[in-house]
């Protein structure tokens, strides 16, 4: 009886299973209806600059949140399409927030400088932000991944691994104003 309950508890922590893959043949991409999302934790804390970040701050947008680290060569090689991402589409109320997970608050600024992001980076050095996302949404183990979150600031789906353009707009497009 106890490990019943105790199993019920621990699976209303996980979150509801996606519907599939938003595109035929990617396995690594994850959507939700809407119905079955789950919110968004708001993630918060400081930017690379030092300026305040949260997640909460775009809420009523389409926000791709990005988790990279200087390091990691799939981030470096995803970071100029996440950019042009940015400047085709913030005019239909998409942004993108970065969160670094360099340890080194200077390894994540110069990147993010050669690279020319027009968007923040919130600083987790520890993953303690990612930490708080609900079990099971995406692996957090690895770099790169993306989250893609609903003007609600629920979690529409998630991409693990490098990102491009045309992945990800067949899943943030139909929730952007037209």
């Amino acid at each position: 009886m106890v490990l019943a309950v105790a199993g019920a508890l621990l699976a209303g922590c996980q979150a509801p299973a996606p519907v599939g893959d938003s595109s035929p043949g990617d396995p690594l991409t994850r959507t939700w209806e809407e119905g079955d999302r789950i919110a968004a934790p708001d993630l918060a804390g400081t930017s690379l600059d030092g300026d305040p970040v949260r997640l909460s701050d775009f809420r009523g947008e389409v926000v791709l949140v990005n988790a990279w680290a200087s390091w990691c060569g799939p981030c470096r090689a995803e970071a100029p399409e996440l950019e042009r991402i940015r400047r085709k589409w913030s005019g239909r109320g998409l942004r993108v927030l970065g969160v670094d997970n360099d340890s080194s608050r200077d390894g994540g600024r110069a990147f993010q400088q050669d690279v020319g992001l027009g968007y923040p980076s919130l600083h987790d050095p520890l993953g303690k932000q990612l930490a708080r996302l609900p079990k099971g949404v995406v692996n957090t183990r690895g770099l790169p991944y993306t989250i893609v979150v609903d003007p609600a600031g629920k979690i529409a789906a998630t991409r693990t691994g490098q990102v491009t353009e045309a992945r990800l707009a067949v899943v943030f497009e139909p929730l952007l104003t037209p």
